[in-house]
Protein backbone atom coordinates (compact mmCIF):
# COMPACT_ATOMS: atom_id res chain seq x y z
CA UNK A 1 0.00 0.00 0.00
CA UNK A 2 1.40 3.34 -1.09
CA UNK A 3 1.63 6.51 0.96
CA UNK A 4 -1.44 8.02 -0.73
CA UNK A 5 -3.53 4.89 -0.06
CA UNK A 6 -2.38 4.84 3.58
CA UNK A 7 -3.67 8.38 4.10
CA UNK A 8 -6.96 7.59 2.38
CA UNK A 9 -7.34 4.17 4.05
CA UNK A 10 -10.44 4.91 6.20
CA UNK A 11 -12.12 6.86 3.39
CA UNK A 12 -11.46 4.09 0.86
CA UNK A 13 -13.05 1.57 3.22
CA UNK A 14 -16.06 3.82 3.73
CA UNK A 15 -16.58 4.40 -0.02
CA UNK A 16 -15.96 0.76 -0.93
CA UNK A 17 -18.48 -0.39 1.71
CA UNK A 18 -21.19 1.78 0.12
CA UNK A 19 -20.28 0.66 -3.44
CA UNK A 20 -20.19 -3.03 -2.52
CA UNK A 21 -23.38 -2.65 -0.48
CA UNK A 22 -25.27 -1.21 -3.45
CA UNK A 23 -23.90 -3.91 -5.76
CA UNK A 24 -25.08 -6.60 -3.32
CA UNK A 25 -28.49 -4.96 -2.95
CA UNK A 26 -29.01 -4.72 -6.71
CA UNK A 27 -28.07 -8.36 -7.23
CA UNK A 28 -30.61 -9.31 -4.54
CA UNK A 29 -33.25 -7.66 -6.74
CA UNK A 30 -32.21 -9.94 -9.60
CA UNK A 31 -29.71 -7.81 -11.52
CA UNK A 32 -26.69 -9.80 -12.82
CA UNK A 33 -23.46 -9.13 -10.93
CA UNK A 34 -21.58 -9.01 -14.26
CA UNK A 35 -23.93 -6.48 -15.87
CA UNK A 36 -22.53 -3.02 -16.49
CA UNK A 37 -25.86 -1.48 -15.48
CA UNK A 38 -25.59 -3.09 -12.05
CA UNK A 39 -22.30 -1.30 -11.50
CA UNK A 40 -23.60 1.96 -13.01
CA UNK A 41 -26.53 2.02 -10.56
CA UNK A 42 -24.13 1.09 -7.73
CA UNK A 43 -21.89 4.06 -8.65
CA UNK A 44 -24.93 6.35 -8.83
CA UNK A 45 -26.10 5.07 -5.44
CA UNK A 46 -22.65 5.68 -3.97
CA UNK A 47 -22.50 9.26 -5.28
CA UNK A 48 -26.02 10.10 -4.10
CA UNK A 49 -25.43 8.55 -0.66
CA UNK A 50 -22.10 10.31 -0.18
CA UNK A 51 -23.39 13.69 -1.30
CA UNK A 52 -26.54 13.35 0.81
CA UNK A 53 -24.44 12.56 3.91
CA UNK A 54 -22.31 15.63 3.24
CA UNK A 55 -25.32 17.92 2.64
CA UNK A 56 -25.38 19.23 6.27
CA UNK A 57 -21.76 20.35 5.82
CA UNK A 58 -22.70 22.05 2.58
CA UNK A 59 -25.56 23.93 4.27
CA UNK A 60 -23.21 25.02 7.05
CA UNK A 61 -20.73 26.21 4.44
CA UNK A 62 -23.41 28.23 2.61
CA UNK A 63 -24.58 29.86 5.85
CA UNK A 64 -21.02 30.85 6.75
CA UNK A 65 -20.46 32.32 3.29
CA UNK A 66 -23.71 34.30 3.38
CA UNK A 67 -23.02 35.75 6.83
CA UNK A 68 -19.53 36.75 5.75
CA UNK A 69 -21.04 38.49 2.71
CA UNK A 70 -23.53 40.36 4.93
CA UNK A 71 -20.82 41.72 7.24
CA UNK A 72 -18.43 42.51 4.35
CA UNK A 73 -19.24 46.27 4.44
CA UNK A 74 -18.35 46.42 8.15
CA UNK A 75 -15.17 44.47 7.52
CA UNK A 76 -14.16 46.93 4.79
CA UNK A 77 -14.65 49.83 7.22
CA UNK A 78 -12.35 48.15 9.75
CA UNK A 79 -9.76 47.55 7.03
CA UNK A 80 -9.96 51.21 5.95
CA UNK A 81 -9.56 52.30 9.58
CA UNK A 82 -6.23 50.47 9.94
CA UNK A 83 -4.98 50.94 6.37
CA UNK A 84 -1.28 51.76 6.32
CA UNK A 85 -0.82 51.09 10.05
CA UNK A 86 1.88 48.45 10.34
CA UNK A 87 2.86 48.83 14.01
CA UNK A 88 2.22 45.91 16.34
CA UNK A 89 -0.43 47.68 18.43
CA UNK A 90 -2.49 48.60 15.34
CA UNK A 91 -2.22 45.11 13.89
CA UNK A 92 -3.34 43.61 17.19
CA UNK A 93 -6.28 46.03 17.40
CA UNK A 94 -7.20 45.21 13.78
CA UNK A 95 -7.28 41.48 14.51
CA UNK A 96 -9.32 41.98 17.69
CA UNK A 97 -11.90 44.15 15.90
CA UNK A 98 -12.11 41.76 12.95
CA UNK A 99 -12.64 38.62 15.02
CA UNK A 100 -14.95 40.57 17.33
CA UNK A 101 -17.04 41.41 14.27
CA UNK A 102 -17.17 37.74 13.23
CA UNK A 103 -18.10 36.70 16.76
CA UNK A 104 -20.89 39.25 17.18
CA UNK A 105 -22.32 38.49 13.72
CA UNK A 106 -22.15 34.71 14.18
CA UNK A 107 -19.97 34.40 11.08
CA UNK A 108 -17.01 32.04 10.96
CA UNK A 109 -14.43 32.71 8.20
CA UNK A 110 -13.15 29.15 8.53
CA UNK A 111 -16.65 27.68 8.35
CA UNK A 112 -16.80 28.49 4.63
CA UNK A 113 -13.79 26.33 3.73
CA UNK A 114 -13.80 23.59 6.40
CA UNK A 115 -16.68 21.58 4.84
CA UNK A 116 -14.84 21.52 1.50
CA UNK A 117 -11.69 20.21 3.20
CA UNK A 118 -13.73 17.49 4.92
CA UNK A 119 -15.32 16.41 1.62
CA UNK A 120 -12.09 16.15 -0.36
CA UNK A 121 -10.71 12.88 1.13
CA UNK A 122 -13.99 11.06 0.37
CA UNK A 123 -13.87 12.08 -3.28
CA UNK A 124 -10.16 11.32 -3.64
CA UNK A 125 -10.80 7.87 -2.17
CA UNK A 126 -13.65 7.23 -4.60
CA UNK A 127 -11.48 8.41 -7.48
CA UNK A 128 -8.76 6.01 -6.40
CA UNK A 129 -11.22 3.14 -5.99
CA UNK A 130 -12.73 3.39 -9.47
CA UNK A 131 -9.53 4.34 -11.28
CA UNK A 132 -7.70 1.19 -10.11
CA UNK A 133 -10.47 -1.34 -10.81
CA UNK A 134 -8.78 -2.78 -13.90
CA UNK A 135 -5.31 -3.05 -12.36
CA UNK A 136 -6.81 -4.71 -9.27
CA UNK A 137 -8.64 -7.23 -11.49
CA UNK A 138 -5.34 -8.10 -13.25
CA UNK A 139 -3.58 -8.58 -9.92
CA UNK A 140 -1.15 -5.68 -10.51
CA UNK A 141 -2.48 -3.81 -7.47
CA UNK A 142 -3.75 -5.06 -4.14
CA UNK A 143 -7.53 -4.74 -3.55
CA UNK A 144 -8.64 -1.54 -1.86
CA UNK A 145 -11.02 -1.65 1.08
CA UNK A 146 -13.93 -4.06 0.59
CA UNK A 147 -13.60 -3.89 -3.20
CA UNK A 148 -12.13 -7.36 -3.63
CA UNK A 149 -10.32 -8.69 -6.70
CA UNK A 150 -13.38 -10.78 -7.54
CA UNK A 151 -15.62 -7.70 -7.57
CA UNK A 152 -13.01 -5.72 -9.53
CA UNK A 153 -12.89 -8.52 -12.11
CA UNK A 154 -16.69 -8.44 -12.46
CA UNK A 155 -16.64 -4.67 -12.98
CA UNK A 156 -13.75 -4.93 -15.46
CA UNK A 157 -15.70 -7.51 -17.48
CA UNK A 158 -18.99 -5.61 -17.50
CA UNK A 159 -20.26 -3.38 -20.30
CA UNK A 160 -22.90 -0.76 -21.11
CA UNK A 161 -23.78 0.10 -24.71
CA UNK A 162 -20.97 -2.27 -25.72
CA UNK A 163 -18.32 -0.29 -23.81
CA UNK A 164 -16.34 -1.73 -20.91
CA UNK A 165 -16.54 0.17 -17.62
CA UNK A 166 -12.75 0.10 -17.27
CA UNK A 167 -12.12 1.20 -20.87
CA UNK A 168 -10.69 4.64 -21.61
CA UNK A 169 -10.97 6.92 -24.63
CA UNK A 170 -7.22 7.23 -25.09
CA UNK A 171 -5.96 3.73 -24.31
CA UNK A 172 -8.64 1.49 -25.86
CA UNK A 173 -9.35 0.92 -29.54
CA UNK A 174 -12.97 -0.10 -28.94
CA UNK A 175 -15.19 2.36 -30.84
CA UNK A 176 -18.11 1.96 -28.39
CA UNK A 177 -15.84 2.89 -25.47
CA UNK A 178 -14.54 5.94 -27.35
CA UNK A 179 -18.07 7.16 -28.20
CA UNK A 180 -19.42 6.65 -24.67
CA UNK A 181 -16.34 8.29 -23.13
CA UNK A 182 -16.70 11.26 -25.46
CA UNK A 183 -20.40 11.69 -24.60
CA UNK A 184 -19.68 11.52 -20.86
CA UNK A 185 -16.81 14.01 -21.19
CA UNK A 186 -19.06 16.45 -23.07
CA UNK A 187 -21.86 16.12 -20.49
CA UNK A 188 -19.36 16.46 -17.65
CA UNK A 189 -17.83 19.60 -19.18
CA UNK A 190 -21.26 21.10 -19.98
CA UNK A 191 -22.57 20.60 -16.44
CA UNK A 192 -19.41 22.16 -15.02
CA UNK A 193 -19.83 25.19 -17.30
CA UNK A 194 -23.55 25.63 -16.45
CA UNK A 195 -22.85 25.34 -12.72
CA UNK A 196 -20.10 27.98 -12.80
CA UNK A 197 -22.03 30.27 -15.15
CA UNK A 198 -25.23 30.35 -13.07
CA UNK A 199 -23.16 31.02 -9.94
CA UNK A 200 -21.50 34.08 -11.53
CA UNK A 201 -24.58 35.52 -13.26
CA UNK A 202 -27.22 34.91 -10.61
CA UNK A 203 -25.47 34.80 -7.26
CA UNK A 204 -22.84 37.54 -7.36
CA UNK A 205 -23.41 41.23 -6.67
CA UNK A 206 -22.49 43.87 -9.32
CA UNK A 207 -19.53 44.97 -7.14
CA UNK A 208 -18.25 41.40 -6.87
CA UNK A 209 -18.64 40.85 -10.62
CA UNK A 210 -16.37 43.83 -11.33
CA UNK A 211 -13.64 42.67 -8.96
CA UNK A 212 -10.33 41.15 -10.17
CA UNK A 213 -11.24 37.85 -8.52
CA UNK A 214 -14.49 37.68 -10.51
CA UNK A 215 -12.59 38.26 -13.75
CA UNK A 216 -10.31 35.35 -12.88
CA UNK A 217 -13.35 33.18 -12.16
CA UNK A 218 -14.82 34.13 -15.54
CA UNK A 219 -11.68 32.80 -17.19
CA UNK A 220 -11.96 29.59 -15.16
CA UNK A 221 -15.53 29.10 -16.40
CA UNK A 222 -14.11 28.45 -19.85
CA UNK A 223 -10.81 26.86 -18.83
CA UNK A 224 -12.09 24.19 -16.41
CA UNK A 225 -14.34 22.38 -18.94
CA UNK A 226 -11.33 22.21 -21.28
CA UNK A 227 -9.19 20.80 -18.45
CA UNK A 228 -11.84 18.17 -17.71
CA UNK A 229 -12.04 17.27 -21.40
CA UNK A 230 -8.26 16.91 -21.71
CA UNK A 231 -7.84 14.84 -18.53
CA UNK A 232 -11.07 12.86 -19.07
CA UNK A 233 -9.65 10.95 -22.04
CA UNK A 234 -7.36 9.11 -19.60
CA UNK A 235 -10.11 8.06 -17.16
CA UNK A 236 -12.11 4.81 -17.33
CA UNK A 237 -15.81 4.92 -18.17
CA UNK A 238 -16.76 4.04 -14.58
CA UNK A 239 -14.92 7.10 -13.26
CA UNK A 240 -16.45 9.34 -15.94
CA UNK A 241 -19.92 8.11 -14.87
CA UNK A 242 -19.13 8.99 -11.27
CA UNK A 243 -17.84 12.44 -12.28
CA UNK A 244 -20.86 13.16 -14.48
CA UNK A 245 -23.38 12.10 -11.81
CA UNK A 246 -21.50 14.16 -9.21
CA UNK A 247 -21.58 17.22 -11.50
CA UNK A 248 -25.32 16.76 -12.10
CA UNK A 249 -25.87 16.61 -8.32
CA UNK A 250 -23.76 19.76 -7.83
CA UNK A 251 -25.68 21.59 -10.54
CA UNK A 252 -29.06 20.70 -9.03
CA UNK A 253 -27.87 21.45 -5.51
CA UNK A 254 -26.52 24.84 -6.52
CA UNK A 255 -29.78 25.68 -8.32
CA UNK A 256 -31.63 24.96 -5.07
CA UNK A 257 -29.18 27.04 -3.00
CA UNK A 258 -29.27 30.03 -5.36
CA UNK A 259 -33.07 29.89 -5.47
CA UNK A 260 -33.64 29.58 -1.72
CA UNK A 261 -30.47 30.95 -0.08
CA UNK A 262 -29.24 33.69 -2.44
CA UNK A 263 -26.27 35.92 -1.71
CA UNK A 264 -27.04 39.54 -0.68
CA UNK A 265 -27.51 42.21 -3.38
CA UNK A 266 -27.66 39.75 -6.28
CA UNK A 267 -30.16 39.07 -9.09
CA UNK A 268 -30.99 35.80 -7.34
CA UNK A 269 -31.92 37.68 -4.16
CA UNK A 270 -34.21 40.04 -6.11
CA UNK A 271 -36.00 37.06 -7.65
CA UNK A 272 -36.26 35.40 -4.24
CA UNK A 273 -37.80 38.53 -2.68
CA UNK A 274 -40.25 38.92 -5.57
CA UNK A 275 -41.26 35.26 -5.29
CA UNK A 276 -41.83 35.56 -1.54
CA UNK A 277 -43.82 38.78 -2.05
CA UNK A 278 -46.14 37.05 -4.52
CA UNK A 279 -46.75 34.36 -1.90
CA UNK A 280 -47.38 36.97 0.79
CA UNK A 281 -44.35 35.86 2.80
CA UNK A 282 -41.37 37.72 4.22
CA UNK A 283 -38.10 37.09 2.42
CA UNK A 284 -35.83 36.44 5.39
CA UNK A 285 -33.09 34.38 3.78
CA UNK A 286 -30.04 33.57 5.90
CA UNK A 287 -29.83 35.90 8.89
CA UNK A 288 -27.02 36.85 11.23
CA UNK A 289 -27.06 35.57 14.80
CA UNK A 290 -28.44 39.00 15.71
CA UNK A 291 -30.67 40.16 12.77
CA UNK A 292 -30.37 43.79 13.94
CA UNK A 293 -26.59 43.62 14.16
CA UNK A 294 -25.79 45.86 11.17
CA UNK A 295 -28.41 48.47 12.14
CA UNK A 296 -27.12 48.56 15.73
CA UNK A 297 -23.51 49.10 14.57
CA UNK A 298 -24.58 51.90 12.24
CA UNK A 299 -26.63 53.55 15.02
CA UNK A 300 -23.68 53.34 17.43
CA UNK A 301 -21.37 54.85 14.80
CA UNK A 302 -23.82 57.70 14.19
CA UNK A 303 -24.00 58.46 17.91
CA UNK A 304 -20.21 58.60 18.20
CA UNK A 305 -20.01 60.96 15.23
CA UNK A 306 -22.76 63.18 16.70
CA UNK A 307 -20.96 63.41 20.05
CA UNK A 308 -17.66 64.23 18.35
CA UNK A 309 -19.26 66.93 16.19
CA UNK A 310 -21.11 68.41 19.18
CA UNK A 311 -18.12 68.76 21.43
CA UNK A 312 -17.63 72.47 22.36
CA UNK A 313 -14.36 73.98 21.24
CA UNK A 314 -12.37 75.21 24.26
CA UNK A 315 -12.09 79.06 24.31
CA UNK A 316 -8.62 80.52 24.02
CA UNK A 317 -7.43 83.71 25.71
CA UNK A 318 -5.96 86.51 23.65
CA UNK A 319 -2.57 85.95 25.30
CA UNK A 320 -2.46 82.28 24.26
CA UNK A 321 -3.58 83.19 20.73
CA UNK A 322 -0.80 85.77 20.36
CA UNK A 323 1.76 83.41 21.85
CA UNK A 324 0.96 80.88 19.14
Amino acid sequence: MGFFDTILFPFIWFDSAILVGFEWLLTQFGMPDTSGWTWVFAIVGLVVTLRALLTPLMIRQIRSQRRLQIVQPELMKIQAKYKGKKDQASQKAFQEETFGLYREAGANPFGACLPILIQMPFFFALFRLLNTAETVSRGDVEPLGLFTRELATKMAGSEIFGAGLTSTFLHDQDLSAKILSLVLILVMSATQFITSHQLMRQNMSPEALNSPMARQQQILIYVLPIVFAVTGVNFPVALLIYWTVSNLWTMGQQFFVIRNMPAPNTPAEEKYKARMARKGKTATGIQLKNPNFMAEREAARTQVQARTAGQRTQPKSKKRSKRR
